[in-house]
């Protein structure tokens, strides 16, 4: 693997690398790789000083010690590390599969995404559970996983009037990414359904369900499916394990 990242200085503790400029599932996994190699040399004791790693859409953020290391130092570790010694290293992701109820009160916008696309609602959740996301990053809300990639058939801009209020596990798509609200919040994406999973948990280890490099899968729920797995996560007898599945 040779170097696909440009290092760039931000303040005395921050090297962040930048991969590329644009929104691809490429540049998603070349991030995603390098971060795994970095976290599996840090395990190895070959790899000093680095405090924290910050995946986003294009770029890697490290956090690090001054004292123990500097930029250079760094950089050139980590291009060592590109030049294939961890080639093998598993990126420990993660498939999920999330049950949404999808369309009524659930999905406001599922009529007029399907409208605005020109197809039927249910060809719309047809093809929004066909797809195999991946977590691009997480962001914006604790726990709120950016997914991509969204059918091209469903693409559309974000909403010209936001909401003020999206309900929590509401499953929203904008342009050709797809995202699930942890919380509560004001959002301006097209909400197809809801999900009753709790995406984030500060009880738990790790607190949010999704890490980048995740695949998250959607499967279609009825209201007798969506009000018994509300009853089972109130009575505290939902595992967020249930949703992991072995095999994609």
């Amino acid at each position: 693997m040779h170097d696909t990242w440009t290092p760039l200085h931000a303040g005395d503790r921050t090297l962040v690398l930048e991969f590329g400029e644009s929104i691809e599932r490429d540049i998603v996994d070349q991030v995603v790789l390098l971060d795994t190699r970095i976290h599996a040399a840090m395990t190895a004791g070959e790899l000093q000083g680095i405090l924290e790693t910050i995946p986003t859409f294009r770029s890697l953020a490290l956090v690090f010690d001054p004292l123990r290391t500097t930029p250079d130092e760094l950089v050139g570790q980590l291009r060592h590390l590109n030049s294939g010694t961890l080639e093998q290293t598993d990126s420990e992701s993660s498939h999920w599969q999330i049950p949404v109820h999808y369309g009524g009160e659930s999905g406001p916008d599922l009529d007029s995404v399907a409208e605005l696309t020109g197809l039927q609602p249910e060809r719309v959740i047809e093809l929004h559970q066909s797809m195999l996301f991946k977590v691009y990053m997480l962001g914006f809300l604790p726990g709120f996983a950016f997914l991509g990639d969204t059918p091209s058939e469903l693409h559309l801009p974000r909403r010209t009037e936001p909401r003020v209020r999206v309900p929590a596990g509401s499953v929203a798509i904008a342009n050709q990414l797809t995202g699930v609200y942890p919380w509560d919040s004001p959002g301006g994406w097209h909400i197809l359904g809801n999900t009753p999973v709790p995406l984030f948990d500060g009880q738990l280890n790790p607190p949010a369900l999704f890490k980048t490099g995740d695949t998250v899968s959607f499967r279609a729920i009825d209201t007798a499916e969506l009000q018994a797995l509300k009853d089972e996560i109130d009575k505290g007898q939902f595992q967020r394990s249930s949703l992991r599945q072995r095999d994609l």
